[in-house]
């Protein structure tokens, strides 16, 4: 019986999202997986528009409900405001539309796609895709480009490109019931972390969300990225 208790008790949701160190093909990564029921949410504002900017800005407007980070990284480019470049939904409002993209950085590396969060699965789209046929999602950012579309890596990716960046981005299980969540420890080239994702994680579409910004949050390894103010971020909720 008390197996059976403290079981039921690791998989409640607000149970910390579990980081681990993770090394492939000779390249150090940080990897934090988030199951379908946990409290995933995206975060940008608070409630008078005010940008979190970072993740002590996030945990400050948790605590007055009592909760905190279980872990967390960027979640998408941003303008010099701090605007979100595309699409973004907060608690099922949309902030900002859903855009092309241009030729806006690695946004503009097209195709570019949407991590979108609701109670029953978690999911990357294409762009276009989503465009066609948006499904309801509580929480939405857009990003580009997209590491892996329908278990192939992005038509531009080389294998020996010379630009190596600390990046991150995530990517879903094929039932959507998980979410993997991945910043680079070493630099890679766009070619190295797509391959992680398809290759080594098998998810069948993948998303970049940054570079030069990349940020971690993750207590459970004593790790707490600092550095420029940032957009949209990806979060677990916990209790105290």
């Amino acid at each position: 019986m008390i197996r059976v208790l403290l079981a039921l008790f690791l998989i409640l949701p607000g149970a910390a999202s579990a980081c681990e160190a993770l090394t492939y093909k000779s390249n150090d990564y940080t990897l934090c997986k988030v199951s379908l029921g946990e409290d995933l949410r995206l975060f940008h504002s608070d409630a008078v528009g005010t940008p979190l900017a970072n993740f002590n800005g996030i945990n400050k407007a948790l605590a007055n409900e009592n909760w905190e980070l279980g872990f967390a990284m960027n979640a998408g480019m941003y303008h010099p405001d701090r605007t979100p470049v595309g699409l973004f939904i907060d608690h099922g409002t949309e902030m900002t539309p859903i855009a092309d993209g241009g030729t806006y950085g690695n946004f503009g590396l097209k195709p570019n796609g949407v991590f979108c969060i609701n109670k029953h699965q978690y999911s990357v789209i294409e762009t276009n895709a989503f465009r066609a046929d948006p499904p309801y999602c509580k929480f939405a950012t857009q990003s580009g480009p997209m590491l892996v579309i329908d278990g192939k890596l992005h038509p531009r990716f080389l294998l020996n490109a010379t630009s190596h960046y600390i990046r991150n981005g995530v990517g879903v299980s094929a039932d959507g019931t998980e979410a993997f969540f991945v910043i680079s420890d070493t630099r890679v080239t766009f070619h190295e972390f797509g391959s992680l994702f398809r290759d080594h994680l098998k998810t069948p579409n993948a998303l970049y969300f940054d570079g030069k910004v990349s940020r971690l949050y993750a207590p459970d390894l004593n790790r707490h990225d600092k550095g420029f103010p940032l957009g949209a971020m990806v979060g677990t909720v916990i209790r105290y």
